[in-house]
């Protein structure tokens, strides 16, 4: 595994910042995920930060002070983005990441206790904003759970398509319509086919949302160059919670014969911070384990250490709120839970693949995983696989039924690892309220 255990992940290690220290927090000492805020009610530029318990420490302002002097990153810590950080290669974020551990560890020096104090911002006053301008998007269709449990929907005898354990899938999705969570998402309208001799334009009456883990690139590989498989992890930054907003009326009469289009383009929420691959290390497994008969992954997708630790022990889970639960006070509903160590292909042959025809990733780019569902009707990560397309309601605390969203319905993705003698880290929540359609 190229990224190895250090004194950032002591399980032991404790934050003067005590909202880090709770049993519950996302944001312990052992996770400093990187995100880009801007203080409610200010004028003041998008500044990165690090979310530490229920603070934000604004990494601008550390730069200003020469609290990050030394650091090959210091410049990037004053963007309004985390590009210029997520360009700068993992060497470099890593010797920053225990720079900041030790600014924030309940054993630090005075001079940096008192440097650091004064800009530690409550997360409940800032705006989160999306973590990097992203130039591509793609999204995969990774879990094999997912995809044999859809296939069934539509070819009930044969689900999967014969590339599937082949190749991992995926499409080119819209970066221009990535919001950040809290963004409301708008009903989109498109084409749909009910069987009646024309199709017919109007409001999307199949709208889902797709549990997902989203991962962006680090430093790129040039245009007919090609990424090994070892090194693949290398060029990756962390991993963020994704939604991709679905609608599969509009979806299901477009997506032949190239993929998915407008049912998919019109929105994608993501969490606004992004967990490094350096805090995710303890939590490392073992790649999906192929069952007998199931083809070897082609030598170019094959790699020992990748099939030792390429895994993720991170459960995921989505909820939804609707608003007579939430006018009545009721706890979100877990629709699903799922853990991305039953991907069918791992974050790092994602990425090799995708380069593997000399396909230039560059910094920030952002890949996504495909809908996480696992083997149980449990551990389903949307409405179409839930219910059956529809065939089997959901049903909420209020009696309320639901086939696919309604208006005024949130869904809220949230994720987190833990693991005997490891501090517990989350990736925080990803959020996002249905608005109407707009009118015509």
């Amino acid at each position: 595994m190229f990224y190895r255990l250090d004194e950032t992940h002591d399980p032991k290690a404790r934050s003067w910042v005590e909202s880090a220290n709770r049993d519950d927090s996302d944001f312990p000492i052992q996770n400093l995920p990187f995100g880009v805020f801007k203080r409610r009610g200010q004028h003041r530029a998008a500044r990165v930060g690090v979310a530490i318990g229920d603070r934000v420490l604004d990494l601008y302002a550390l730069q200003h002070r020469g609290m990050l002097a030394g650091e090959e990153v210091a410049t990037a810590c004053a963007a309004p983005s985390l590009n210029a950080l997520m360009a700068a290669g993992a060497k470099a974020r890593q010797s920053l990441r225990r720079r900041l551990h030790a600014i924030l560890r309940e054993d630090v020096s005075a001079g940096d206790r008192v440097g650091a104090e004064g800009h530690l911002v409550p997360q409940d006053d800032v705006d989160m904003l999306l973590p990097a301008d992203v130039g591509d998007y793609t999204d995969f269709y990774a879990s094999i759970f997912h995809a044999t449990n859809v296939g069934k929907l539509f070819r009930p005898d044969n689900p999967l398509l014969p590339n599937y354990k082949y190749i991992p899938i995926g499409y080119h999705g819209r970066a221009s319509s990535l919001v950040s969570s809290n963004t409301p998402v708008r009903r989109p309208s498109g084409q749909t086919h009910d069987g009646e001799e024309a199709p017919k334009f109007g409001p999307s009456n199949a709208l889902d949302y797709e549990l997902e883990l989203g991962f962006f690139v680090s430093s790129g590989n040039t245009l007919g160059e090609t990424i090994a498989i070892a090194t693949a992890e290398e060029h990756i930054f962390g991993v963020c919670l994704l939604n991709d907003w679905s609608a599969r009326d509009i979806q299901a009469w477009e997506y032949q014969p190239l993929g998915p289009f407008l049912g998919k383009s019109f929105a994608t929420s993501l969490s606004p911070w992004v967990v490094t691959m350096e805090a995710l290390a303890p939590f490392r497994v073992p790649g999906f384990a192929r069952p007998q008969g199931d083809p070897r992954a082609l030598p170019y997708l094959a790699d020992p250490e990748d099939q030792f630790t390429g895994g993720l022990d991170l459960w995921l889970e989505a909820s939804l709120v609707s608003p007579r639960m939430g006018d009545t006070g009721l706890a979100p509903l877990i629709l699903g839970r799922s853990n991305f160590r039953d991907m069918y292909w791992t974050m790092a042959q994602m990425l090799t693949h995708h380069a593997s025809n000399g396909c230039n990733l560059r910094p920030a780019d952002l890949l996504a995983s495909g809908t996480v569902s696992g083997s149980d009707k449990t551990a389903r990560g949307c409405l179409l696989e839930l219910t059956s397309r529809g065939k089997e309601p959901v049903t909420l605390p209020t009696g309320e039924q639901r086939k696919f969203l309604e208006d005024g319905d949130e869904v809220i993705l949230r994720g987190y690892c833990q693991r005997d003698g490891f501090r517990r880290i989350g990736l925080g929540c990803c959020r996002g309220v249905i608005l109407p359609a707009a009118s015509r």
